[in-house]
């Protein structure tokens, strides 16, 4: 009995020692992954991408307009042919709003969703966001691109959901499902991410563990020409100090932006936190980044060209939140909100123009 006792103790290290090394390899391996994965996301791949969808062929992607039909079938095919699904229906990406919903004053449109099935927590739902639309032809002719506002936040969403992609693929699945939200009628009132959210959320918002809003990260405001790559983060503590928290530690472990927070400021008077698709969620009480690079001269003008985008800085900003995204897809827990709230309602959503 003593003999078979010490043989078993003896096994017990063994096994213990050899789990506590397949968790650390596990850790390793999931750490070497997201660095990986990020790397997929390239500036060639975000400028090839953004000089289609914010090219002259798209005629400004307004609301309802013929050119916004041409960029909702562009993404749409980009998941396809990634093989990304729809969480609507299979090959259904389009979620339907009337034209009544538009008060009768815009066409018929459509939000496009995709996603990745969370391999352990298939219920809790990481959002990640941006709008489809812009601000279409101008009455003299001129066609206003947004090829920032919000091309950059497109094409970064395609990216991101193409690298998370590559990493289900190989085994790295994330544990949460990732919504890839393409909204339309944000530039005539957050119409979009309004729907989603008041009529027809695809996932239940209780489920919604975050929206990461992508909304202009392509190029460099004046306060900022010459210095180094940085973001206007909007949000990130208004429901969750833990959000902010992880938004911060992966930063500074991965890439050193320097964060800027000017925008967040509750009396800030562009009042730009109500001013973005985020906006829909929060007031639902979901945490909220919106990733934001100011505006510049060619913001809402035929100006805003693909020519114009700081593709190196957009890469690793698409890194950032991907990163960020990864790790809130992960983590053992969902994100605590713990100052529920916090958020100001207004009576009306901010113009952008």
């Amino acid at each position: 009995m003593k003999k078979l006792s010490l043989f078993s103790l003896i096994a017990l290290v063994i096994l213990s020692c050899s789990s506590s090394q397949n968790k650390n390899k596990n850790k390793a391996n999931s750490n070497a992954s997201v660095e990986t994965y990020a790397q997929t996301i390239t500036a060639a791949e975000l400028k090839d991408m953004l000089y289609t969808y914010a090219s002259d062929e798209f005629e400004g992607r307004r609301t309802g307009e013929p050119g916004q039909k041409k960029a909702i079938d562009y993404l749409k095919n980009h998941y396809v042919s990634n093989n990304i699904p729809s969480p609507i229906a299979e090959g259904d990406y389009f979620q339907e709003i009337p034209e009544s919903y538009f008060n009768g004053n815009i066409k018929a449109s459509e939000n496009v969703l995709a996603y990745i099935k969370g391999s352990e927590k298939p219920e809790e739902i990481i959002v990640i966001s941006a709008h489809l639309d812009h601000i279409g032809i101008s009455k003299n002719g001129d066609i206003n691109n947004g090829a920032d506002d919000d091309g950059s936040g497109t094409v970064a969403v395609l990216e991101i959901a193409e690298a998370f992609k590559e990493a289900e693929k190989a085994g790295f699945g994330p544990k949460r499902s990732i919504l890839f939200l393409h909204v339309t009628g944000e530039e005539l009132g957050l119409y979009g991410s309004k729907y989603y959210a008041n009529e027809d959320p695809i996932f239940p918002l209780a489920n919604t563990v975050v929206d990461l809003n992508i909304d202009m990260i392509g190029r460099v405001d004046p306060k900022h020409e010459g210095g180094e790559n940085y973001l206007y983060l909007i949000g990130s503590d208004k429901l969750s100090t833990e959000l902010h928290n992880i938004s911060e530690e992966i930063n500074k472990k991965y890439f050193n932006l320097e964060f800027d927070y000017t925008y967040n400021d509750d009396n800030d008077p562009n009042r730009f936190y109500y001013r973005s698709d985020h906006y829909n969620f929060a007031k639902n009480n979901i945490p909220v980044i919106f990733y934001f690079n100011g505006t510049h001269v060619d913001y809402h003008r035929p100006s805003d060209t693909p020519d114009k985008i700081n593709y190196e800085f957009l890469e690793t900003r698409t890194r950032l939140i991907f990163t960020t995204a990864w790790e809130l897809a992960n983590r053992e827990e969902r994100i605590i909100v713990d100052n529920k709230d916090s958020y100001k309602p207004v009576h009306a959503f901010g113009r952008r123009y």
